[in-house]
Order: C-alpha cells, then structure tokens, then sequence
C-alpha cells in the first residue's frame, strides 16, 4: 500500500473516530439537526373557521421549526402551539426535556407570519380557533417527512394553544380542515380555556387526551374544563385532567426557575363568560344571546400568571411517563 495513500486512509480514520467522539458527547437534550419550514396557513374569522368557509381565508405563511432529535429511522414527535404572548422560554425547556427522550419536536409560531407579537391585551386580533388550522397544515408537513413516524406524533399546547390543542381533538374540526390523512397520538393541553362549547364537541378523536391544569388560574378557571371533561367521560373518551395547587396559569415557567406569581396587567379573561356556538357558526354570549365580543362585560382583565417549579417538574414527569408509554420507547 502506498505511503500516500496509506496516510489519507488514518487521516480519515482519525476524522471519523473525532466526529463519532463529538456525536457522542453531545448532550441528550441537544438535536442532531434544526429545520425552520414555512407552513401555508389561513386567517379566519371563528365564524369562518366553524362554517368551514376555507375561500373567506387570508392566506398566510407562517413558520415552524423542526428539531430532529438523536436516533436514527422514524422517530416521534411532538408539536408545540404557544399561548397568547406567542413562542417563549418555556417552550425550549419543553423542547430540551422532549428532545432529551428521543423524541424530535415540531414549534409552530402562529404570530409572527401575521405580523403579531401579544393578543393578551386584545384577544380579538386573532380568532379563537386559528391556531388550529395551523396545526393540521404542520401535521401535513410532518406527515411526509422521511424522519418522522406519522403514527406517533402528540400534539401539545400552553393557554390559548392549549385551547386550540384540545379542540384540535373534534372529529368535526378534523373533518372540516385535517387534510393530512392522519391524526394526532394524543392531546396534551396545558391550563386552556375550556369556555366555549361547540357543536358536537364531545365527539372527539378515538386518541388519549391529558390535560394540565392549576386550581388557582383566574386566566382560564380549571372549573368549565372539569365540566367539559365529565362531558367527554359521559361520551366514553379517553380523556384525564390533572389539577395542581398552588399553581397559576403558566405554572410550568417553574422548568425555568420561577416561582413567583403576578398580575399580566390588561390580559384579557373571559373566566366569567359562557360561549355557545349558534346557528351558521356565530359564538353566541350565553348570557345576552348576543353574539359573543371581547367588548362584553363578561370579559375581564388582569388575571395572575407565574411559574411553581414543584408542580411544574411534577407536570413534566407525568408528560415523560406517558409518552414514554405511548410511543413504546425503550
């Protein structure tokens, strides 16, 4: 064997051997690979999103980031739909814990692309149910994805993303705009607003719904949620709610340290209001039978946010075990 040639082959051993030393010394938590896909979406009126009236959309582009988590083949995913002030820090320590059990994960960012930051102040900039067509237009991405196992991806949501991740779950919603051809594993909505009440709601998705929730939240008030569970019970669906005390809305902030609660000064609570869907697809007020407005009276302001790192760790595990279980990982 020629010298030369003989040098080139220990040279690209000795490559090798350092790529695979630098691969193993990665941290779980880190991803093998981050990809950012622009996702065809709408924007719809609730009324339009109800009706199913996908021609009175908007078209918009907005994003998501798709981190491949350490592995190889099809691996699971989860999907991740922020809350009213849009993706934040606490997002990340979910990606890092998810990414860490192998487990690749999938953050919408439903704002930017339509030029929005907050809606806390005025929930009225966005409807109550878009989010939800951005989800289904993100599981048609990973749908086709070659590392993705399209039978085992979970959908999990924070506040006004945990709305859209539970009612993601409505067969009629799946029916009306999941153009995918597939489903999601699981529901995971953490603190969502469970007030409104849609038709048929309590037909959902033959798949496991868990819901987080804190006794004390004055955003989105765990009451209307346990009534809307005994419902779905009632109906013989796979569905668990999980309460913490001492525990406000946005509690698993506590992953990231905090652990004081405070005011979100003028974030807008509809804790008091009852919402039906009427004819056509109108949300109706229960109270006026007027169609519902963010200018009603039973909109409130200044609710309380704030992390507990004890329920927020307890709420992690308890994600952890039942994924592990779910998507049979070893």
């Amino acid at each position: 064997m020629p010298t030369a040639f003989r040098a080139a082959m220990v040279l690209i051993a000795l490559c090798a051997s350092t790529v695979l030393a630098n691969a193993q010394a990665l941290p779980k938590e880190v991803a093998t690979r981050a990809e950012i896909y622009p996702i065809p979406s709408l924007t719809l009126s609730d009324q339009q999103f109800l009706s199913g009236d996908a021609a009175a959309g908007k078209p918009v582009t907005v994003a998501g980031e798709f981190r491949v988590a350490q592995g190889t083949g099809k691996l699971p995913v989860v999907v991740l739909m922020h809350g009213s002030s849009g993706v934040g820090a606490t997002t990340e320590a979910w990606v890092h814990a998810f990414n860490a059990m192998g487990i690749s994960t999938f953050v919408i960012d439903g704002f930017t692309g339509r030029g929005l930051t907050v809606v806390g102040p005025n929930q009225a900039l966005l409807g109550r149910l878009n989010l939800i067509v951005d989800i289904y237009r993100s599981l048609e991405i990973l749908a086709k994805h070659p590392r993705v196992d399209p039978d085992r991806i979970v959908l999990m949501g924070f506040s006004r993303g945990g709305q859209a991740t539970l009612y993601a779950s409505l067969d009629r919603f799946n029916k009306l705009w999941n153009k995918s051809g597939i489903h999601f594993a699981a529901y995971i909505p953490f603190y969502p607003d469970c007030s409104t009440t849609y038709v048929g709601d309590s037909d959902v998705a033959a798949r496991p719904i868990r819901i987080f929730h804190g006794t004390p939240d004055d955003y989105n008030p765990v009451r209307s949620c346990r009534a809307f569970v005994e419902r779905l019970k009632a109906a013989g669906r796979d569905v668990v709610l999980t309460e913490y005390p001492d525990s406000a809305h946005g509690f698993d902030s506590g992953l990231l340290g905090v652990n004081t609660v405070a005011v979100s000064a003028n974030a807008q609570t509809v804790r008091n209001c009852q919402i039906k869907e009427g004819d056509g697809g109108v949300l109706m007020n229960g109270a006026t039978q007027a169609p519902f407005s963010y200018k009603d009276s039973c909109v409130e302001l200044n609710p309380h946010v704030g992390g507990n790192p004890a329920t927020a760790a307890e709420s992690r595990k308890a994600v952890e075990e039942f994924l592990q279980v779910l998507f049979k990982l070893g």
